[in-house]
């Protein structure tokens, strides 16, 4: 009898996740240019938009953690609009919430995953993040749902964010699975707006997946 176990307790780590499925990150440079190279240029009133959403954000961020639901309607859905991924040709569906429990020394730490899935080939999970380490567990996760891809020829992305911090993944699940991940995008820096950076990779990866 098939024996149905959560992916919240089986995938923990990234070892766990190399080990089950034979996943290994790429050595290849070129693998995952996508978040770097030829990116969209943001209009003026992209770049306003963005502006106003990270003042939005900071504002409520100052106020102490903040859960999963609040991260998505602050960040995640206007991100998601302004990237054209609610519209044709794509479609949003969801994965089950994940609650996460990592024991820490002699702490647990709790925390929860909410996952969005955009035509079965871009991966979004928002981590309500009570300590770093959520962050760090929904990486294995996020990629053991990108494990699912049904087009295994073709490569799939995944963003995962705690609202202070994003990063992007690439996957190829063909042949022997590989993957490799972009840079951290903080939203901490001052002097800085990261959101148009990753704007402009979603913007990006739509095309993309919408071209394929």
């Amino acid at each position: 009898m098939i024996k149905t176990v959560p992916i919240s307790k089986t995938i923990t780590s990234l070892e766990d996740l190399e080990q089950r499925f034979k996943l290994s990150p790429t050595d290849n440079d070129f693998f995952f240019q996508e978040w770097q190279q030829d990116l969209p240029e943001l209009t003026s009133q992209e770049r306003e938009t963005i502006d106003q959403i990270k003042r939005r954000f900071e504002r409520h961020r100052k106020r102490g953690t903040i859960a999963e639901g609040v991260i998505n309607q602050l960040l995640i859905e206007p991100l998601l609009t302004l990237a054209g991924l609610y519209d044709e040709p794509f479609y949003v569906t969801t994965e089950a919430s994940v609650n996460l429990e990592v024991e820490q020394g002699d702490e647990i730490l709790r925390g929860r995953i909410d996952t969005l899935v955009i035509a079965q080939k871009l991966w979004v999970l928002v981590v309500e993040s009570k300590a770093t380490v959520a962050f760090s567990v929904a990486l294995p996760q996020a990629m053991t749902y990108m494990m699912a891809n049904p087009n295994p020829e073709r490569p799939v992305y995944g963003l995962i964010g705690n609202g202070d911090e994003f990063m992007f993944i690439k996957m190829l699940t063909a042949g022997v699975p590989r993957y490799d991940l972009s840079n951290i995008y903080s939203l901490l820096l001052p002097r800085r707006n990261q959101l148009q950076d990753i704007l402009r990779i979603l913007k990006q990866i739509a095309k993309i997946i919408a071209d394929s």
